[in-house]
């Protein structure tokens, strides 16, 4: 086995022997980064001095014993979450020279750890897509096939993790971009309860629903990345203090014994579902069960309300947030222009891409006068039924299955001109991001075409030990996870 090939869990346990060191591990990871990036595009920057830098500064923490369980691994980042010195470009033009001058809080986690960063991974722009096609900089294709979409926003870390260019990597899902992208290139997603990780240093879209999430090769990897990101941080109004549980420690235990697993009647009823994607999920729910867990009958009535919920909640926070990029104090500027309000027309019109622009104008149209009521105060009172839902839900049954996407990764091209078609895909897991749970996503079979498929596992609030204790027994039961994409070097 190459050393790229391993997981986080199996190199922290040769480099705590002292088997290999951290520039070996990461002159590894860079070395498939440069042979293979070209093809699949996942990267927007690689960070290869800073990377050998920050290993050779983990391997002297190894030396004196000072190592924690990501001491020394590879890490990438998506390029929304700030990097001190490191340049952080939303994958937007707007931003494409920005360097922030601190590093989110997630990063400072990371670093006290001992991991490496060695990168930043492309995206839609400011997370504004289900394809990581939107993105100002390039599009990255799928390490399954070249020729499919890698989902979104989350794409490039999602694909890096695939194809083995790093041992875990940092996403953000506002509506399903840690979970999506995890599906449709066969590893392990993970969206944790709001305000378990702080958003400090996370450029902002939707603010009430974006959530710093690990994407890594296996639920026990994802544990432990989750551990060492998550926590209370007094920057972010919205960090909770509730505590940390050892989850690494909890999922080597005992099966699915009394585990109750509810099943949504409307999941199951909802158009547009592939049949591949439905017969994986069935057949993922049989191995669940045959584990020990039972089944529940459930009902999520607001399913079919969330999309519109969200898709007037989501662009109206993003036309907030995004009104602060107007040329004067950082990022791109149109210096054509001479007056003022010229110029932050030219400015803004040039530099956000063609999503960017149209989520502003659709979230500034329902925050206008006469407006506010009919949209934005609906989709918000929605928005707390579906949180009731959920409640009930969970009520019956310990955590929730369904699927991640309707569809595997379809090809490049195929919804750039449909953005309807596009926000369609989320509709499985944004409902999650409205009511702030966690949820996970985990292979569990692939399609006619060997596209990965993913099973989506939902739980309550601050409850990420009972999907990762339902996702560590699947993998331990089947083999999904550890089949890789065929690439042209391997």
């Amino acid at each position: 086995m190459k050393l790229y090939e391993l997981t986080i869990v199996e190199a922290h346990a040769l480099l705590k022997q002292k088997k290999i060191s951290s520039e070996e591990l990461t002159r590894s990871v860079l070395e498939r980064i440069n042979a293979l990036d070209d093809k699949i595009g996942a990267f927007i920057t690689v960070a290869d001095e800073i990377a050998l830098a920050m290993a050779r500064q983990a391997d002297s923490m190894i030396a004196q014993g000072m190592e924690t369980p990501l001491t020394g691994i590879p890490i990438a980042i998506k390029d929304l979450i700030c990097t001190q010195g490191l340049r952080t470009t939303c994958a937007s033009r707007i931003l494409e020279n920005f360097i922030p001058p601190y590093d989110a809080f997630v990063i400072k986690q990371l670093k006290k750890a001992g991991a490496v960063i060695v990168g930043k991974t492309n995206m839609d722009e400011f997370a504004m897509g289900s394809s990581t096609e939107n993105s100002g900089i390039q599009i990255t294709h799928n390490p399954w096939d070249f020729n499919c979409i890698p989902g979104g926003s989350s794409g490039g870390s999602a694909a890096a993790v695939a194809a083995d260019m790093c041992f875990g990597a940092l996403g953000s899902d506002t509506g399903g971009s840690v979970r999506q992208p995890a599906s449709h290139c066969g590893v392990v997603g993970l969206k944790p309860t709001y305000g378990r990780v702080s958003r400090f240093g996370l450029v902002a879209y939707g603010s009430s629903l974006d959530q710093i999430g690990p994407i890594t090769k296996n639920a026990a990897d994802c544990a432990l990345l989750m551990n060492g990101i998550a926590g209370y941080d007094p920057q972010d109004s919205t960090s909770s203090p509730t505590p940390i549980p050892d989850d690494y420690s909890v999922i080597s235990g005992e099966g699915l014994t009394g585990v109750k697993l509810g099943i949504p009647r409307e999941y199951q009823a909802t158009e547009g579902i592939d049949a591949s994607v439905s017969q994986a999920i069935r057949k993922a729910i049989g191995v669940l069960e045959t584990l020990g867990a039972q089944c529940v009958d459930i009902s999520l009535p607001l399913t079919r309300h969330a999309v519109s919920a969200y898709y007037v909640i989501a662009p109206c926070e993003a036309s907030s947030n995004l009104a602060r990029y107007d040329g004067v104090k950082y990022g791109f500027r149109d210096t054509n222009q001479t007056g003022l309000a010229e110029m932050q027309r030219s400015t803004r019109s040039l530099g956000f891409g063609d999503e960017v622009q149209r989520r502003i104008i659709l979230g500034t149209y329902a925050l206008s006068a006469g407006y506010y009521d009919a949209y934005y105060k609906k989709a918000s009172q929605v928005r707390t039924l579906v949180i009731e839902d959920f409640k009930k839900a969970f009520e019956k049954c310990d955590v929730i299955i369904a699927p991640v996407a309707p569809t595997p990764a379809c090809p490049i091209g195929l919804m750039t001109h449909d953005p309807l078609q596009m926000y369609l895909g989320d509709i499985f897991t944004l409902s999650a991001n409205l009511a702030g749970i966690p949820g996970m996503s985990t292979p569990c079979g692939f399609s006619d075409k060997g596209m990965p498929i993913g099973l989506q596992i939902l739980s309550n609030h601050f409850n990420e030990t009972a999907i990762f204790k339902v996702a560590h027994n699947f993998q331990q039961a089947t083999d999904f996870h550890l089949k890789k994409p065929q690439l042209d070097i391997d």
